[in-house]
């Protein structure tokens, strides 16, 4: 938490220094708007990558089980984690700097310019700089999600929906179906897992629905917004 508070502080003296503006540009402030597009991004984006795994159990015959020690108090850790982790990363990737490059350089150079970022940002929290066979697909990925969120933000000059979208992939991933780094979260995988074999149409499947879900889904969601959240 003193992490986000510090970056609030750099980007405030950021956006003044540069725009004469203040933290207001990031469009935090609630609303019944905002809020509503926060749950809505986060819905759609939970049932995206959620897709990944219902296919898993179908073609993959895997089982997924509630944590017998899911508790009120775990959920709580588990949803403050990833908030905090989404928010720290909002803040760098879509925060004021990509509002100071808009300003500076157009919209168009500065989604160019912080989806590379995020992208290389990703190296280094996979620690996986060095090994270019993951660096390559890891930088395609996380860059091409990082084209989506900026492009969120542009839309609507808020984070809202943004950090709806980023929070609701992180949540599934990492604790709604526990393959983080965080340990067990909701659904935990009944071990072993059994080992089946599929063809490459249904393999590729089952990798992309998800993230085809996701761009699709929320880009649409974001292209039918024709005017910026006030």
């Amino acid at each position: 938490m003193v992490g986000i508070i510090v970056q609030l502080l750099i980007s405030g003296l950021l956006i003044w220094f540069f725009c004469k503006e203040n933290l207001s540009v990031l469009g935090m402030k609630p609303n019944a708007d905002r809020i509503s597009m926060f749950f809505i991004f986060l819905a759609v984006t939970i049932f995206s990558y959620s897709s990944g795994f219902f296919l898993r159990m179908y073609f993959g015959k895997e089982s997924w089980v509630l944590n017998p020690l899911f508790s009120t108090t775990l959920l709580f850790k588990g949803v403050w984690w990833n908030l905090k982790s989404v928010l720290f990363e909002e803040l760098i990737s879509r925060g004021v700097i990509l509002y100071i490059l808009i300003k500076k350089l157009g919209a168009s150079k500065a989604i160019i310019i912080s989806s590379v970022a995020f992208g290389i940002y990703h190296w280094f929290t996979f620690e996986i700089f060095g090994n270019i066979a993951s660096m390559i697909p890891v930088f395609f990925l996380t860059g091409l999600v990082g084209v989506l969120y900026a492009y969120g933000y542009l839309k609507i000059n808020s984070l809202y929906a943004t950090i709806g979208m980023h929070f609701g992939w992180n949540f599934t991933q990492s604790f709604l179906f526990s393959e983080g780094s965080i340990g067990n979260g909701i659904f935990v995988q009944v071990k072993p897992i059994p080992v089946v074999s599929v063809s490459y149409f249904v393999y590729y499947t089952v990798m992309l629905t998800p993230y085809i879900l996701f761009f699709l889904l929320n880009y649409l969601l974001l292209f039918k917004k024709s005017t910026s959240v006030s």
